[in-house]
């Protein structure tokens, strides 16, 4: 992530009560390379890219940047969540006067259905708030991802827009700290 305050990254590993979250391994190649090739996966977000092409262009260690982490179930990545600053010339802002975080995800097929996603996009935006208090977070997702909708309700996220990109029908909400409070 780009910001204002010091943030250190990566890290310690988050734990939840399944999961952990944690900064990209080389061990990771593999998982990554097979989330940007499923077809499942790629609907929402421009299709699935070719095998080939990945094999050739994945990083030894796939994704390896700030507001990155690596979910890891037994072992095992079955996902990435990231919090990563807008640029400012992106539409929708919530603050037009600094670049808010935006979350995103991405889970295999085999994982989805069993509350992964919002185990550990609970756990990053719980990260995230200590790290940067009272700073907002904000989602796009298509209207069309009924999973990724439900997520975002679960979540916390309040719609703040709805408007057309990339051919379909695209969904901008927030998320504020207090959110998930307890």
């Amino acid at each position: 992530m780009t910001e204002s305050r010091t943030v250190v990254w990566p890290p310690a590993p988050i734990r939840t009560e399944r999961l952990v979250l944690r900064e990209p391994e080389a061990r990771d190649r593999a998982a990554a390379i097979e989330l940007s090739a499923s077809p499942e996966v790629g609907t929402y977000v421009g299709g699935a890219r070719p095998r080939d092409e990945l094999e050739r262009t994945v990083p030894e260690v796939p994704g390896r940047r700030p507001g990155v982490f690596v979910v890891e179930l037994d072992g095992a990545m079955i996902g990435f969540v990231e919090l990563n600053r807008r640029d400012a010339e992106h539409r929708s802002q919530v603050r037009p006067d600094a670049g808010e975080a935006e979350l995103g995800y991405m889970f295999l097929p085999q994982a989805w259905g069993y509350g992964y996603a919002t185990e550990a996009c609970a756990a990053a935006l719980d990260w995230f708030s200590g790290a940067h208090p009272g700073d907002p977070v904000v989602l796009t997702t298509q209207t069309a991802n009924a999973r990724s909708m439900r997520l975002a309700a679960k979540l916390g996220f309040t719609e703040v827009q709805r408007y057309e990109e990339w051919g379909a029908e695209q969904w901008f909400g927030r998320w504020f700290p207090v959110a998930l409070s307890r």
